[in-house]
């Protein structure tokens, strides 16, 4: 295994449990009480989401780069 294949992988993971946790976040009765009051969600959900996101990309394409060569 190539070390490209290998910190793609550990990104991806890394950026799925982000998500996980984001989504976790987001789905708190208080988080949802002050979506609703204020129509998004708290800035540290929001992170998760977004960090999360970016990383599985970048693990992706890590992992595809990898595969290539």
């Amino acid at each position: 295994m190539s070390t490209n294949l290998i910190v793609g992988i550990a990104v991806m993971v890394s950026g799925l449990i982000l998500l996980f946790m984001g989504y976790n976040a987001s789905q708190a009765p208080l988080e949802q009480a002050s979506e609703a009051l204020t129509g998004r969600f708290s800035q540290q959900t929001t992170w998760f989401l977004l960090a999360g996101g970016a990383a599985v990309v970048v693990g992706a394409v890590l992992i595809f780069l990898a595969r290539r060569r």
